[in-house]
């Protein structure tokens, strides 16, 4: 019975290990409309970040100009 369960275990062990060593298929290659809709998301997502960079930059520059530049601290 112990001769079963360790061979059991073995042909399990050896089958993960086979398993963990698959080689994938590649995935298919990716058409010229598919690289342009990325290319376009991608150009959009930095259009997109360079708005909220600039909100941020205004808000920060009011920010500023409301409170003068006095620190928080009430030392000056």
């Amino acid at each position: 019975m112990k001769a079963a369960i360790a061979a059991l275990a073995a042909g399990l062990m050896i089958g993960a290990f086979a398993a963990s060593h698959a080689a994938l298929p590649k995935p298919p290659a990716k058409s010229d409309a598919e690289k342009a809709a990325e290319a376009a998301k991608a150009a959009a997502a930095k259009a997109k970040d360079a708005a909220d960079l600039g909100k941020a930059q205004d808000k920060a520059v009011a920010n500023y100009k409301k409170n003068k530049g006095v620190s928080m601290d009430g030392k000056k």
